[in-house]
């Protein structure tokens, strides 16, 4: 008796479909995430809080909520999605991070209704954290599940180029907004981006009514297999594996330390133009876009290992290269250094995970386990603005401290990846089994019924 490893045959344009709509869909509804990220550096600290000295710190910690939501919501979506299909979940991550970013562009300042105001952009600041902590990780776990083996880190890139391709237009979008005159930008001109979301929802929506839940999946609830609560078996069978991807996931404060803390540093401190470094954020985004792919097929290559730890060295030396062309004012530097950092180096692991995170849990608690990992990890990232403008302290120029803590995060993450398993070559069926070390776990009705004399 021998057990096959093989996936159910899927038509090749389900894995196509799964990719795009993993593109556009993240891209839309990370458009909405970001351009939050934007207006928080450069205009809510003037508009919902108090006029102060305190009132930057404040508007940083509202980019940080959302990452305190985000674990929340990766519990609630990744149980509803291993519970009843990825498609359904995706579909209400959508409209509920459509929905929030719309309500902000709609709210009173702080002049007109006063402590409410920055109450409010709170509150919707976490149902956009509900909504992002299901997002990526269920496009990533439903890719993941229709591609083909040996294309898988190749598909799933493509939702992360997705999340990038969402930054360069909820960049652009702030562009021409932070040109606007003071007075205009203030009164209304900051409004455009977020009730715009409006049409980018419609439009995802529709897309992604066309994803169909992957055949392993299917199998998982044909045979009955379905984890009544995928939570209680993720930590109980594979407490370590959370424990690590979660480690692994800390890397990703170089995002908002860049299109956050960097943005306000070029901005307020070095005398950098708003629009020249709301451009160099957008072309390093746009290199990340086109390189996400690039690094998806080598990894399918070498390995995960490789491009994922090659990515994390070379974080670590350019947040300080990248800080340095800033703080000189280089503008020719800043934008070569922006594009090595994001475009190169960060991309080099941020393409990766989207497969070697979920590949580390099986199909019954993988959107689980891949949301509630990554989405601890990403609490860092939400409050990494926050804890940059602590470091420097009163003495705004001093940029070392936030870039030996961004190195840190990467060195951690490097750590964790070096004890989790290779996955590229793995079937896709056994992913995770053999981490989970219980026979609870064993291949079961999923590959049981391929078992031939």
């Amino acid at each position: 008796m021998s057990v096959s490893t093989s996936v159910p045959a899927h038509p090749k344009n389900n894995a196509k479909i799964a990719a795009v709509s993993g593109f556009v869909g993240s891209a839309l509804e990370y458009y909405d995430f970001f351009i939050f990220g934007s207006a928080a550096a450069l205009i809510f600290g003037k508009l919902f809080f108090a006029p102060g000295p305190s009132a930057m710190l404040l508007s940083f910690a509202t980019v940080g909520v959302a990452y305190v939501a985000r674990p929340l919501g990766a519990v609630i979506c990744g149980h509803l999605g291993d519970k009843f299909g990825r498609k359904k979940v995706l579909l209400l991550t959508l409209l509920l991070m459509g929905t929030s970013t719309f309500l902000i562009g709609c709210l009173p300042t702080f002049n007109q209704i006063g402590m409410t105001a920055p109450v409010l952009i709170v509150a919707l600041r976490l149902l956009q954290g509900l909504s992002a902590g299901g997002e990526s990780p269920g496009s990533s776990s439903l890719t993941l599940e229709h591609a083909p083996d040996g294309k898988r880190a190749f598909y799933t890139s493509w939702t992360m180029s997705g999340i990038m391709f969402g930054i360069v237009l909820s960049t652009l979008v702030f562009i021409p907004v932070a040109s606007m005159p003071e007075e205009q930008l203030l009164a209304w001109g900051w409004r455009i981006p977020f009730l715009a979301s409006a049409v980018v929802t419609v439009i995802a929506f529709v897309l992604r009514r066309l994803l169909e839940e992957p055949e392993v999946f299917k199998e998982v609830k044909a045979h009955d297999e379905v984890v009544k609560v995928p939570l209680v078996t993720l930590f109980r069978h594979h407490w370590v594996t959370v424990l690590r991807v979660t480690a692994m996931s800390l890397f990703t404060i170089i995002n908002t330390i860049i299109n956050v803390f960097a943005l306000s540093y070029a901005t307020s401190v070095v005398g950098v133009e708003k629009g020249l470094m709301l451009t160099v954020i957008a072309v390093a985004n746009l290199a990340a876009v086109g390189m996400g792919p690039l690094a998806g097929i080598l990894s399918d290559r070498i390995g995960r290992k490789p491009v994922f730890l090659s990515g994390l060295v070379l974080q670590m030396a350019m947040i300080f290269v990248f800080f340095a062309a800033l703080t000189a004012a280089n503008v020719p530097l800043i934008f070569l250094t922006g594009i090595a950092l994001i475009g190169l180096a960060y991309t080099a692991t941020n393409a990766i995970y989207p497969a070697y995170f979920p590949e580390q849990f099986p199909v019954k608690v993988r959107y689980s386990g891949m949301a509630v990992s990554l989405m601890f990890g990403l609490l860092l990232a939400g409050f990494a603005p926050v804890i940059s403008e602590l470091l420097i302290g009163g003495d705004k120029a001093n940029w070392v401290p936030v870039a030996i803590f961004a190195a840190a995060a990467c060195a951690v993450s490097a750590i964790a990846a070096l004890t989790a398993p290779e996955t590229a070559r793995t079937p896709t069926p056994l992913l995770g089994l053999k981490a989970a070390g219980s026979r609870h776990h064993a291949p079961s009705a999923l590959a049981a019924d391929k078992v031939q004399a």
